[in-house]
């Protein structure tokens, strides 16, 4: 997955990955902090090693019934009040440390309500060191004596390491002490903060055993923190202007030639040491944004991410020298995240920059909740929805952990006081979704095709060398003076060399043979030297293939372990995994039963409530027809009577009448006999005269007991005429649906009308006349159909008027009532005649319909 020349991260190469490759669930462990005082009311019981039960506050009604609902939360491991931090860190970060060492990366990140201990589980207080420094000094513990000198690895500012000599970092050591500018690397011979100096106790110290010593390794930290959703670099030394400060400039996330998420221009400090490590730690947390809420009172405003990346590469076949491979150089890193906590402006009372900075912790809190729960989506359904991991930079950082490979970890921190009740629901509805994400589980693979043990045969070889060098008297150490001189004075001694005379010849003959001799002798001790050497390198080589030998049985029926070991821890997760999902749908079950025996009842209580309703009703229905039956009998029994007793008033009156009329007409008798008597002794034997009608007419006025008739106006149209309503013009027939039907042989008819029981302006506009049928009861009480005619026009508005102009009356008679026969020439008969009704109109009235606008 290397650039040539480079190391970048993850190690793994770039290619898709296979379908079938194996994943592990997301690790979600549970931490239940103290109460902060005795009287508080605790809503969160630990019932077992993994399993959490809520139970809601006292006047919480958490259901319709009014009853408390106690939900259980199942985790892979649920840690109590009493839990150090030890042993904290022995179940959750040391795994991650130990794949860390063998080039797999690793994400642990605490989360839960502001208050809850998110910081004191990741960064502790001394005494109590939390997640963050042991897991510092288990990784130098390990790689301790196996570490490379400064500046040997090199940051490449684009997420990848280069590689250089022993003299190439000696110069670039020197270079960055030359240069004030540049931050310096701290010193792990400085002594300590005391803020950090006793986080860990060395009883509590622990170490990998399983490290690659023939590997140097190199330790790069970085500290950064996500303030309102924008990056800043808490390790960066900007100069500072007492004058203008400037604030501290925000970072952007890029994106690697393997897709890899970093943060551009991020400082990285190469570290040596568990002191200095926890000091770039420490110099990064005192600039971390911390306010003072109405829950906290040191609240963390930002999300923050400490980096711990460790670069290794192997040593060549001597076992002397990093080799200078640049593509065998593997880094692998472990992100540990304190994220801020989520809480309600309603409790906080925030305003302002807080208010502002618990909007942009919630948004982000709330878009890794989403990616979650699409990521489950995804591979529980096989959908394709696309993660929104740029909602938030966040998820924007970490999408390489849940798209490619490494081991991921959470720490549910749970304050269990009443008042977090519903943010505790809430952040474990986000656990238990959580738990049901996998993730690409690391493989391990072999870094390069050497053999191993070179380091420890490299040293063994000096040491023996130096043995028997000191064996056989000769220097073990050639800078030693006084080894050389033993090895000189062993040589045959120099003669004297001086000439004092041009023609000696036996000074320098002599002094040419003890030379030849010295030669002689050293020659000798360097064959017999290069003779041992090579006796010593072939017993050497026959003992490093021996041991190569057993190494490589040895490394196979390890291997072969390693593999049941695997399975066995597969298998295990497996059946644990399997169990805790049993108890959850059993749990699940449960309360799907619950629900639906609660349903059962209420479908029940519901269904005899329907029935007994359903019998109410068909006991008011029976009692509604014996009701009606027994009022229409009395109706009919009520109508029967007055009936009855109108036709006995109505006969009575009748006789009664009859009596006056026949009293009457014999007082008339009696005055006409009188009347002719007297007028016939007074004129003798004359023709007596006929009567005048108008005398009698004047007589009948005075003998009629009814008022006189009110003299009428002269009609409309005095004069006789043929009805209108039978000429050619259309009609708009109005009967009211009152009217009774009349069983007579005389019935008005219309041609061409249009019959409505209510006038309409869509009738009237089709027509030119306009007929109304009016019933009234007569004074003889008959009754009688008056036909009201008129006149349709159109009006200035748009509407329709009428005008009437005309009525007539069609009258009924009963021929089996009383009538008196009368006399032509009594004057009773020309009163008659003035009292018939005058059927002509008077007057016309008119109505106006206007159209809606």
């Amino acid at each position: 997955m290397q650039r040539s020349g480079k190391g970048k991260t993850p190690r793994r190469p770039g290619p898709k990955k296979a379908a079938n490759i194996d994943k592990d669930p997301v690790g979600v462990y549970c931490r239940i902090r103290p109460l902060g005082g005795e009287d508080e009311e605790c809503c969160v019981e630990m019932i077992s090693s993994s399993t959490i039960q809520l139970h809601a506050p006292d006047g919480l009604k958490a259901n319709r019934n009014g009853e408390y609902k106690e939900t259980q939360y199942s985790f892979k491991k649920v840690f109590g009040i009493n839990t150090s931090q030890i042993e904290l860190f022995e179940d959750i970060a040391k795994p991650l440390v130990e794949d860390l060492i063998h080039c797999k990366n690793g994400l642990l990140f605490t989360y839960g309500v502001t208050g809850s201990g998110k910081t004191f589980t990741m960064t502790g207080s001394p005494g109590e060191g939390g997640l963050l420094p042991r897991s510092l000094d288990m990784l130098f513990n390990s790689i301790g004596p196996f570490q490379a000198k400064r500046f040997v690895f090199k940051p490449d500012d684009k997420n990848g390491l280069e590689i250089q000599s022993q003299v190439d970092a000696l110069l670039e050591r020197q270079k960055r002490d030359s240069q004030q500018s540049v931050p310096k690397t701290p010193s792990s011979r400085q002594k300590a903060d005391p803020e950090f100096a006793d986080m860990i106790s060395s009883e509590e110290a622990c170490k990998s055993e399983s490290v690659d010593d023939d590997c140097c390794y190199s330790v790069f930290v970085s500290y950064i923190e996500i303030y309102n959703n924008y990056i800043y670099d808490l390790l960066e030394e900007a100069p500072y202007d007492p004058i203008r400060p400037k604030p501290p400039q925000s970072k952007i996330l890029r994106e690697d030639q393997n897709h890899n998420m970093y943060v551009a221009g991020c400082t990285e400090v190469e570290v040596k040491s568990t002191e200095e490590a926890f000091e770039v730690f420490w110099k990064g947390q005192k600039k971390r944004r911390i306010a003072n809420t109405q829950l906290n009172r040191e609240s963390s405003r930002s999300h923050s991410v400490f980096t711990v990346k460790l670069a290794q590469a192997p040593l060549d076949a001597d076992g002397d020298h990093i080799l200078q491979d640049k593509n065998q150089v593997n880094v692998s890193q472990l992100c540990l995240v304190d994220l801020a906590g989520s809480e309600r402006t309603s409790r906080t009372r925030a305003e302002g920059s807080r208010l502002r900075e618990a909007g942009n912790i919630n948004q982000s809190l709330m878009t890794l909740r989403t990616c979650i729960e699409v990521l489950r989506e995804n591979q529980m359904c096989g959908t394709n929805k696309m993660v929104p991991y740029r909602d938030s930079k966040v998820t924007h950082l970490f999408k390489n952990y849940f798209d490619g490979e490494g081991k991921v970890r959470m720490i549910v921190c749970v304050n269990p006081k009443a008042d977090d009740y519903e943010e505790t629901m809430l952040v474990m509805r986000f656990a238990e979704m959580t738990q049901e994400v996998e993730v690409a589980r690391p493989v391990d693979r072999p870094i390069c095709g050497l053999a191993a043990g070179r380091r420890y045969r490299n040293q063994a070889f000096k040491d023996e060398l130096s043995r028997r060098l000191e064996e056989r008297g000769g220097p073990s150490n050639g800078d030693d003076p006084a080894l050389m001189n033993q090895l000189i004075e062993s040589l045959p001694a120099l003669p004297g060399s001086e000439l004092v005379d041009p023609a000696d010849d036996q000074t320098l003959p002599r002094l040419i043979e003890v030379l030849e001799r010295r030669h002689r002798v050293r020659q000798m001790m360097a064959e017999q030297f290069n003779k041992t050497a090579t006796s010593l390198k072939s017993m050497l080589q026959q003992f490093d293939s021996q041991h190569n030998a057993k190494d490589t049985f040895l490394h196979e029926q390890q291997s072969k372990l390693n593999e049941k070991d695997k399975l066995i821890l597969n298998q295990r997760s497996e059946i644990e995994r399997l169990e805790k999902k049993s108890k959850t749908l059993e749990y699940k079950i449960d309360i799907l039963q619950k629900t639906t025996d609660m349903y059962e009842q209420d479908k029940r209580s519901l269904q005899q409530e329907l029935e007994t309703r359903e019998q109410r009703l068909q006991r008011e229905l029976s009692e509604r027809r014996r009701m009606e039956q027994r009022m229409q009998g009395v109706v009919t029994d009520t109508r029967l009577k007055w009936e009855k007793e109108c036709e006995r008033r109505v006969n009575a009156k009748q006789l009664e009448m009859q009596n006056k009329l026949w009293v009457k007409d014999e007082k008339l008798k009696q005055l006409k006999a009188i009347v002719t008597e007297s007028s016939s002794n007074s004129s003798g034997p004359e023709k007596p005269e006929r009567p005048s009608r108008e005398r009698d007419r004047n007589a009948a006025q005075k003998r009629s007991a009814s008022p006189s008739p009110h003299p009428t106006a002269p009609p409309v149209h005095p004069r006789h005429r043929r009805s209108q309503s039978a000429g050619g013009e259309k009609w708009v027939d109005h009967k009211p649906a009152s009217n009774l039907d009349l069983d007579t042989v005389l019935q008005p008819i219309i041609p061409n009308a249009i019959k409505v029981s209510t006038p309409n302006e869509k009738a009237l506009s089709k027509c030119h006349k306009y007929v109304l049928r009016h019933q009234e009861l007569a004074s003889d009480g008959e009754l009688e159909t008056k036909l009201i005619k008129g006149n349709v026009f159109k009006t200035r508005g748009g509407g329709q008027a009428v005008q009437f102009t005309d009525i007539e009356t069609l009258k009924q008679e009963c021929p089996t009532g009383p009538s008196r026969k009368r006399r032509s020439g009594s004057a009773e008969g020309a009163a008659q005649m003035d009292d018939i009704e005058n059927r002509v109109p008077v007057s016309s009235t008119s109505y106006q319909k206007r159209r809606k606008p």
